[in-house]
This record gives C-alpha cells, sequence and structure tokens, in this order.
C-alpha cells in the first residue's frame, strides 16, 4: 500500500510526461527562432547595407516576420500546453486530497486544514506559469554559446564565463533564501491556524476577554514569519538586482569585445551586433530562472507536503460489493488511542448486538461514551480489535455504499452551506417525499415551513441560521433520512426542549417498530425508556452490560452502598440517589 500511495504525485507527474516532452520540443524550436532577430541584424549589416540591395531587405523582412510568426505560435502553443498540464494535475489530484485531507482529520492528526489545496494550486499555478518557461529553454542554452563560438572563440569563452557568474547567483540565491523562506511559511501556517482557531471559538473569546491576548499571540507568530519573509525578500531582491546589473553590464561589453575583434579584422560590424542579441538571448533563462527561484522553492515544498500527506494518508480500496446489512453489530476487542498519544481511550470493548435492538450507553464524563459512538458510526477505526456489521469490518464495506444504511446524530451538530433540503437529504439527489418523511420522524417538519424559505432556505456556514436546538433536530432528521438500519445518536436530547424530547421519544419508538438497530448516549433516564440493553463504560472500560432494569438495579445499588460508605456514621441517612445521579 505504501508504494501505491508515494505513486500518487509522482505517476499523475509521470502521465503528464508526453505533454511536458512536448513543451520541451517545442522550447527547441522556439529557441531556434530565437536566433533569428540576430540572423537577420547580421544579414542586414553584413548584405543590405553593404551591397544596398532593397530586394534583399525585402525578402529577408518577409522571411523574418514569417519565422517570429511561427515563433509566436509555437510559444502560444506550449504555453496552453503547461496551461493544461497544470489543470491536469488539479483534476488527477483533487479528488485524492479531498479524501486525505478527512482521513487525516479522522485519524486525529492535527487541526483541521486546507493546507494541501492551497499547495496544490501553488504547484498547479507554477506549472503553468511563465516562470517555468526559463527551466525549459535552460536547456537550449549551449546552442547560443555555440553560435558566438561560431562567431569567434574570444565570443564564445565571453557569454561561458558570464553564463558561468549567472548560474553561481543563481545557486548561492537558492542558498541564502531556501530556509528563511521554508521557516516563514511554517510560521505563516502556525499563526493562520492560530486565527482559525480563535475564529472557531470566537462567541467564547469575547464573552472572557481573550481576544487581546489572543491577537498578540497572533501577532507574535506573523511578525516572525514576516521578519523571516523580508530577510528572504531583500536576500534575494539584492541577487537579482545584481543578477540583472551584470547581465546589461555583460551585453554592453561583448560589445566592446566584439568592436575590437571587428578593429582586428577577425568579425564584420553585424557579428558584432548578432553577438550582443545572441547573449542576450543566452543569459535570458539564467536571469529567468533567478526571478523564479522563489517560486520554484514555493512548489517543491508543496510537492513534499503534498507527497508526505499522500503517503500518510493511504488512498481507500476498491471493495466488493456486500449484500445490504440487517443491522448486526459486534465489538471484538476494540481499543482506540487518543490521537498522538498511546493513551487508551476505550480498552479491549467487546459485545454483540442482534438487529433490531435498542441499545443505551451510560457512563460519567471522559467515560468514553463518544468515542464509543464514533467506532460504531464507523467515523474512526480502532488501533486493536474490530467493529463489525453483518459480520464484515467497516474496513470492507464501500463507505459510499453502506451510507444511505447508516444514520449518526454526533454529540457535536455540523451542518453545511447548503439549503435544509440538501443538509437532510446528505447533499445527494434529494428526494421530496423521503426529506419531508425524515423531517416528520423528527418531528421538525413544521418548524421547517415556519422558516422563510422553508425546506429551501439556505442555512450558511455551519447552519448558524438555526438554533442549537433547531440544528441538532435537523441533524436528527438527516441520520433518520433513507431508512437506515443502523442508528447511532450521541446526547440526542442535549439542545432539545421538552416538546422535542417527546418527539424524540416517538421516533425511537417507531424506529423500534421498524426494527432499525440503535445506540444512544444520555444522561437523562427518561431517554432510556425503550432501550433493551445496557451499556455502563467508565474510564474506557466497560464495566457492566445487560438488560436494561437488571443494569438499572445494580446501579442503584453500587450507589447506595458509595453513599453509604462515605457516610459519616453519626449523619442521618438521605435518600437514596437514582441511577441517573449516580453516573448515567
Amino acid at each position: 500500500m505504501a508504494s501505491e500511495t508515494v505513486d500518487d504525485l509522482a505517476g499523475a507527474l509521470r502521465q503528464c510526461r508526453p505533454a511536458l516532452l512536448w513543451v520541451l520540443g517545442f522550447s527547441l524550436f522556439v529557441n531556434v527562432l530565437m536566433l533569428v532577430p540576430a540572423l537577420y541584424m547580421l544579414q542586414v549589416y553584413d548584405r543590405v547595407i553593404t551591397t544596398g540591395s532593397r530586394e534583399t531587405l525585402l525578402l529577408l523582412t518577409l522571411v523574418a516576420l514569417f519565422l517570429m510568426a511561427v515563433m509566436g505560435f509555437l510559444d502560444i502553443v506550449r504555453s496552453r500546453l503547461l496551461v493544461r498540464v497544470g489543470n491536469f494535475l488539479d483534476t488527477r489530484l483533487g479528488e485524492r486530497l479531498h479524501q486525505a485531507l478527512f482521513a487525516q482529520r479522522l485519524g486525529g492528526e492535527g487541526r483541521a486544514s486546507v493546507q494541501a489545496l492551497d499547495d496544490l494550486r501553488m504547484l498547479r499555478q507554477f506549472v503553468s506559469g511563465n516562470a517555468l518557461f526559463a527551466f525549459f529553454d535552460a536547456p537550449w542554452v549551449p546552442l547560443y554559446l555555440a553560435l558566438l563560438f561560431l562567431f569567434d572563440p574570444w565570443l564564445g569563452a565571453f557569454a561561458s564565463l558570464a553564463g558561468l557568474v549567472l548560474l553561481g547567483l543563481t545557486l548561492a540565491n537558492e542558498k541564502a533564501t531556501r530556509g528563511l523562506m521554508r521557516d516563514a511559511g511554517e510560521r505563516y501556517r502556525e499563526a493562520r491556524g492560530q486565527v482559525t482557531d480563535s475564529l472557531n471559538g470566537a462567541e467564547v473569546v469575547r464573552s472572557l476577554g481573550m481576544l487581546p491576548a489572543l491577537r498578540q499571540r497572533w501577532l507574535v507568530g506573523h511578525r516572525a514569519a514576516l521578519a523571516l519573509q523580508s530577510r528572504a525578500s531583500d536576500r534575494a531582491s539584492g541577487l537579482t538586482q545584481l543578477a540583472r546589473t551584470l547581465r546589461l553590464t555583460f551585453q554592453s561589453l561583448i560589445l566592446g569585445l566584439g568592436a575590437l575583434l571587428v578593429l582586428e579584422g577577425r568579425i564584420t560590424p553585424g557579428v558584432m551586433i548578432a553577438a550582443s542579441i545572441v547573449l542576450a538571448r543566452a543569459l535570458a533563462p539564467i536571469d529567468g530562472m533567478i526571478g523564479g527561484w522563489r517560486g520554484l522553492v514555493g512548489a517543491c515544498d508543496a510537492y513534499r507536503r503534498l507527497a508526505t500527506l499522500l503517503r500518510e494518508m493511504p488512498a481507500e480500496r476498491q471493495h466488493l460489493a456486500l449484500p445490504a446489512p440487517q443491522g448486526e453489530v459486534a465489538v471484538e476487542s476494540a481499543t482506540l488511542l487518543a490521537p498522538g498519544s498511546d493513551r487508551a481511550v476505550l480498552e479491549d470493548i467487546s459485545f454483540r448486538v442482534e438487529p433490531g435492538q435498542h441499545v443505551g450507553i451510560v457512563g460519567p464524563s471522559a467515560a468514553g461514551k463518544s468515542s464509543l459512538a464514533r467506532l460504531l458510526a464507523g467515523a474512526q477505526t480502532p488501533e486493536r480489535g474490530a467493529i463489525r456489521l453483518d459480520g464484515a469490518s467497516f474496513e470492507q464495506w464501500d463507505r459510499t455504499a453502506l451510507g444511505p444504511f447508516l444514520g449518526y446524530l454526533p454529540q457535536e451538530i455540523e451542518l453545511f452551506d447548503g439549503t435544509v433540503s440538501d443538509n437532510i437529504a446528505r447533499f445527494g439527489e434529494p428526494c421530496p417525499e423521503r426529506v419531508v418523511e425524515a423531517a416528520r420522524k423528527a418531528d421538525v417538519h413544521d418548524m421547517i415551513l415556519r422558516l422563510p424559505a422553508g425546506y429551501e432556505t439556505r442555512l450558511g456556514q455551519s447552519g448558524r441560521v438555526l438554533s442549537r436546538g433547531q440544528r441538532q433536530r435537523v441533524a436528527l432528521a438527516r441520520a433518520l433520512y433513507g431508512d437506515p438500519v443502523l442508528l447511532v445518536l450521541d446526547e440526542p436530547n442535549a439542545n432539545l426542549d421538552d416538546a422535542g424530547e417527546r418527539a424524540l421519544m416517538a421516533a425511537m419508538e417507531r424506529l423500534k417498530g421498524d426494527g432499525v438497530t440503535l445506540f444512544v448516549i444520555t444522561h437523562r433516564r427518561s431517554v432510556l425508556a425503550s432501550v433493551d440493553t445496557l451499556l455502563v463504560l467508565d474510564e474506557g472500560h466497560l464495566r457492566l452490560q445487560g438488560a436494561r432494569d437488571e443494569v438499572l438495579a445494580r446501579l442503584e445499588i453500587a450507589a447506595s452502598r458509595r453513599e453509604a460508605s462515605t457516610r459519616p456514621s453519626s449523619q442521618p441517612a438521605q435518600p437514596r440517589r437514582t441511577a441517573r445521579e449516580a453516573g448515567t
């Protein structure tokens, strides 16, 4: 699998090889035709002026114009080819990167970030931009040097020395700026991540007066990045200006050298002028590489980050289509670790649930209930053990095909920018009847009709148009959409009023009649009325499991014993706490 993922990016570039070879071929012809102005000037000076032939001038001019038109056409073609290559890379890798970003986020690998999409855009822009032409033109510099050597060995030697000087400046530019550019990029990404975190918690930041401190924290990182960027830019601009000055100086000096050779009778005045033009063309790619070096460094860094991401987040394998699940769930010695840690959030959890059974999951805070919910919904994969649906682990199911059979209501509700109908239909092709049916099951149909545009009301990012309770009920309708056979509800009544909770309990009763396997996490005993089995988690371990009434009774007894053992002997007995007060 590792070898396959390494080839994701390299393989896309290999597919671009034929087009890049065409660009290289066109660059050969373009660079040959770049000699036309020099040769035209040579012929004008040595043939036309010396002979006074207007017919020769006309013929030379027509030929030069034709060849320059061909050069312009080839230049346009290779430019468009590079644009197509950039678009191909974006198309070829965009979907794969989107999948990798979600895999990275679900795997707990740092904060959610779309840096990879920015990296892909940077790579595409470099490939399809003008800066790349300098690197395609550089292999043909020896062609110009060879022509200068044909003019005169002294001209060729001078041009070679000038080229080596500019090439040395190019390498010095890379060495002087590479580390600074890389460090500046890292600081910028860290500072941007801090701003993203602050914006996500804007309400808390404002209410607790944290904004000045967070702003100062961002400014420190941002200004450090700015300082590194400025140092790199100063060095790069200094070397770039030096290179440009030297290039103009060399172009002037070769005229002096050519004049000396003319005086010695070794070359003609036309060769002197042509040599200056050819030298300018020979040095142009090197000058272009100096100017485009920052883009090359950025593209290389983006390439490495993309390659690392794709290597660490393998592509999803193709799965054999399995029969529609019936809802049998088996958890086999499942262990889940905290992100970036060896600490187990869940450890060695095992149980089996028959189709249509309703299971309640209770326990104190930080017991691992939400982590178990994510495993049961297939949102996360255990480090050890397996979660099986109808005998097949989630890794054996095609997630797109399995999605319609699952319903999941997480504790943190996330709705997406789109209409209410889009969100309920999970952004697939919405079936109006099924959307309304799901809304009715969640008892949210009437509330939706009261919205400004009903089911076509646009929610905006994160569904901010709705209140927390409304978002939770719309998310419940989304979980119920499409008649799922397995439903996982994590604190489904956390933001519901009494009417909403009664609607939830009625929906759970209907689901039981429909034979839907249900897992529900709650701290309210009333929601447990319809469950068959109860699981008790504590510190990541499954402490109790069994029939609801039996487990509740055992919890009541355990709570009474704990209370009796901690109460002083002189203190009168207090009324016994309920199982809910004891931690359910």
